[in-house]
């Protein structure tokens, strides 16, 4: 028998939640505060299982220098609320707490599977995880939750343009892989806006996603 689902959120519930993302994000840091020279990365991949009742976090740690792989944990999780896409965070963040807790160490650096500063109330999942952590955090998406890019991308590998709400800077928009959709990336915390796509594109070989993310997928589908 399939597993039940979690309740869906009240409306006072999702305001409730809202309020709390404008309180968190005050705690994010838009500055270089990672390790340098980084020794070891991680990448953060979340997934539903169960028809949305367990939510499962893999974490990937590697050697910077080398992408080794250091260590592998994968955590599941009853899931406490339904799916909502601007507070992504507050499900899955449990499960990640979870799988980052089994890991050998912390990683230097890591590379959520979501939005950093690119979200609504400038809180996606790697800016959440971040600021719960302490960790610096990149957030790396395929889609679009929210802005414009401020003029077309260029086809050529590494090419980026921002991303923008208006008049405020959230992110970009990078071509990791020519011929292939681009990535939306945003630091999540204690990373500079300028920062986050030229580290993106530093551990990114000929795949379009970076190593971290794409090697945490991979694990991800074989558990």
């Amino acid at each position: 028998m399939a597993a039940t689902p979690p309740p869906p959120a009240s409306a006072g519930d999702i305001d409730a939640l809202h309020n709390l993302q404008q309180q968190l994000v005050q705690q994010v840091e838009l500055r270089d505060r990672f390790a340098q020279p980084l020794r070891s990365i991680a990448g953060f991949v979340t997934a539903s299982e169960d028809d949305g009742a367990t939510l499962r976090a893999t974490a990937l740690l590697l050697d910077a220098d080398t992408l080794a792989v250091i260590d592998r944990q994968v955590a599941r999780l009853p899931a406490a609320m339904p799916e909502i896409a601007d507070l992504q965070g507050f499900r899955v963040l449990p499960a990640l707490l979870e799988a980052l807790a089994m890991l050998k160490h912390p990683p230097d650096l890591a590379f959520v599977d979501g939005h950093g500063t690119a979200h609504p109330r400038r809180l996606g999942i790697a800016a959440h995880f971040g600021v719960a952590t302490g960790l610096p955090s990149i957030g790396v998406a395929t889609s679009i939750l929210t802005g414009e890019p401020r003029m077309a991308l260029h086809e050529m590998r590494g090419a980026f343009t921002p991303l923008r709400d208006v008049r405020q800077q959230i992110g970009w928009v990078l071509r990791s892989r020519p011929d292939s959709p681009p990535l939306i990336v945003s630091p999540g915390h204690r990373v500079a806006m300028a920062a986050a796509p030229e580290l993106v594109m530093r551990f990114t070989t000929s795949h379009r996603l970076p190593e971290p993310i794409r090697l945490a997928g991979l694990a991800a589908s074989a558990t």
